[in-house]
Formats: C-alpha cells, structure tokens, sequence
C-alpha cells in the first residue's frame, strides 16, 4: 500500500492509523483471523522512487500468480488518482 499526501501539511500517519482502525473494525467482524500487524514499515519516497515501489506494489498479485496483469486484480486502485496516468506520468520523468 502506498499513502501519497497531496500537500505539505498532510498528516499520513494519522490517515494510515485511520485506515488501518476502520478497515481493522472491518476485517474482525468478516474475517475473524484475519488482522494488521502492529506496527507497519514508513518510508519517505522521493518523486523519481516513486514509479519503482508503485509498479513493485502493483505487481504484488501478478508475482503471486494470482492475475496475468496488475489491472485484473479486484484489489488493485486508487482513491483520487489514475494509476495510468500516474504510471506514465513518472515513466515521463
């Protein structure tokens, strides 16, 4: 997963910690074992990194055998942003 913050003042943290709270609530009363770790890895992402960890998140499912391209997974999108234009945005850069 990977949190992009659209200004300067965007508190990701909190936004992950939300996430992970309300999809958490979710996850209990659907799936009782399943769960998010804990803790969770953060990183700061240079714009021109930004391509590689996102084609790398994207391919997740495809590495797993799951779909032959990232685009068939069910799971696989964004809130806000076209994952197309984004990708060919960065692969510009």
């Amino acid at each position: 997963m990977i949190f992009l913050g659209c200004h300067e003042n965007t508190h990701l943290l909190q936004a992950l910690e939300d996430f992970k709270q309300a999809t958490g609530y979710l996850l209990a009363r659907r799936y009782l074992k399943t769960k998010w770790e804990k803790s969770f890895h953060d990183r700061i992402l240079r714009s021109k990194e930004l391509g590689a960890h996102l084609r790398y998140v994207l391919n997740n499912p495809v590495r797993r055998g799951l779909v032959e391209n990232w685009r068939e997974y069910q799971f696989s999108g964004a809130i806000g942003l076209d994952l197309e234009a984004l990708l060919e945005n960065l692969a510009t850069e």
